[in-house]
């Protein structure tokens, strides 16, 4: 971040502290994705609005934002919100799991199972969505989770029919979205609305980011118990009509 909130920057300097290219910066503004440089003269100048809205651009590519998707993101944020208020955007929209994708090779992926996995293994992880092709060449792939990759492996090893995995992992996905969508439209009517009505006052603003990072383990934790506890019920009920 900028030492200082008017500190400004020439665009290499700017270009050099978010750790992109000049080139890139220009066709950002371009898609009008940050706004123009203030102007001393004839000599543009950025400041700590701009680094923050290139974080932003940065934290939006890194959840698999297409370029549109980023504008129309970005174009629902007024142009005047301050360093702070695109830093808040930044830590909400912040990853639920430190789990990043990983492209490999046949050969790493090996490495990582333990095991050589013939291509039918690999077609396997890949309808469960653990793997993905990058290109028509199988030797590239991404591994979406590498904290998933021993979990799917050991559900393959039970030898349970394919079509039933599949369909485990449709259910999971399908409900586990449901729930996801739900979940946000609570916290944004009930914390992030009356934020901005109550007109993005500073303290307010750490209440919501602070509320934001605590609230991510502990839904995690509330959805793991009460998937076993219906797990549970589901069982005594079965039980007791048979």
């Amino acid at each position: 971040m900028l030492r200082t909130a008017d500190e400004e920057l020439t665009i290499d300097g700017l270009a050099a502290r978010a750790g992109v290219t000049v080139r890139t910066i220009r066709f950002y503004s371009s898609r009008g994705l940050i706004p123009p440089p203030h102007l001393r003269g004839r000599l543009g100048l950025y400041g700590s609005e701009h680094l923050a809205r290139l974080d932003l651009i940065r934290e939006l590519q890194n959840l698999g934002f297409t370029l549109s998707a980023i504008e129309g993101h970005l174009q629902r944020i007024p142009d005047d919100a301050s360093p702070e208020d695109l830093a808040l955007q930044r830590a909400l929209l912040a990853p639920w799991t430190n789990d990043q994708a990983e492209d490999i090779d046949r050969h790493e992926l090996n490495q990582r199972a333990g095991r050589t996995l013939d291509d039918e293994r690999v077609e396997q992880l890949v309808a469960l969505g653990i793997l993905e092709h990058l290109d028509e060449d199988s030797e590239k792939l991404r591994l979406t989770s590498s904290a998933m990759l021993g979990v799917g492996l050991q559900i393959l090893d039970l030898d349970l029919p394919m079509e039933m995995l599949v369909q485990a992992k449709q259910i999971v996905e399908q409900h586990t979205t449901q729930i996801a969508v739900e979940l946000r439209e609570l916290f944004a009517a009930n914390v992030l609305r009356p934020y901005v009505e109550r007109g993005r006052d500073d303290q307010e603003r750490e209440r919501v980011r602070a509320a934001s990072d605590q609230l991510r383990p502990l839904t995690i934790q509330v959805l793991v118990n009460g998937f076993q506890r219906a797990v549970d019920d589901v069982i005594r009920d079965r039980a007791s009509k048979e």
